[in-house]
């Protein structure tokens, strides 16, 4: 059953990171309940272990559904939430592809620091801010749902990362000039 249940996180991350890529400045509750998920779903299972993995999910989801429900009422601070959870949940990932194991209290500071950098983040660019942080958001869950080699890690994250800058710039675009 803990194989299955690893599974299906897995697949629900995989699921998260290809909609952020792709919709996550587009679809902005999409992008906030995605990074809410993730994040209570990381939390649940740091400091939650012992929960069992469906309870853990269960947990998660209904975060990402607040999440996504207060995104629709209260865009600009949902948004705020959102680039703090994301830019903690980014810089976590991007030092865990560099091979630094953090634990404990480190984390929760690297978490904070990514935070704050990530609300400064949509503060100042908000809708380049949201291409950025749900591109590299997605990149990230995306490859934490596999499991590969570093190198390969590496690789597929920058590729996802690009490619999502890529799709929603072109999405943006295309709105910009369906408005001219």
């Amino acid at each position: 059953l803990k194989e299955k249940d690893a599974e299906m996180i897995a697949v629900l991350r995989f699921v998260a990171g290809i909609g952020l890529l792709v919709l996550g400045r587009k679809l902005f509750w999409l992008f906030v309940g995605g990074i809410g998920f993730v994040a209570a779903l990381a939390l649940a299972a740091r400091f939650f272990g012992s929960m069992p993995e469906w309870l853990q999910i269960l947990l998660a989801l209904g975060v990402g559904l607040v999440g996504a429900l207060v995104a629709v009422f209260l865009q600009k601070a949902a948004i705020g939430v959102a680039g703090f959870l994301g830019g903690g949940l980014i810089l976590g990932g991007l030092l865990g592809l560099l091979g630094v194991d953090l634990a404990g209290a480190a984390w929760f500071v690297v978490f904070v620091i990514g935070g704050v950098l990530g609300v400064i983040l949509v503060a100042a660019a908000f809708e380049w801010a949201l291409i950025l942080l749900s591109s590299l958001a997605g990149a990230s869950i995306l490859v934490e749902a596999l499991s590969l080699s570093r190198p390969v890690e590496l690789m597929l994250f920058l590729g996802a990362l690009a490619a999502g800058i890529v799709i929603q710039a072109a999405i943006k675009r295309g709105e910009k000039a369906g408005e001219g």
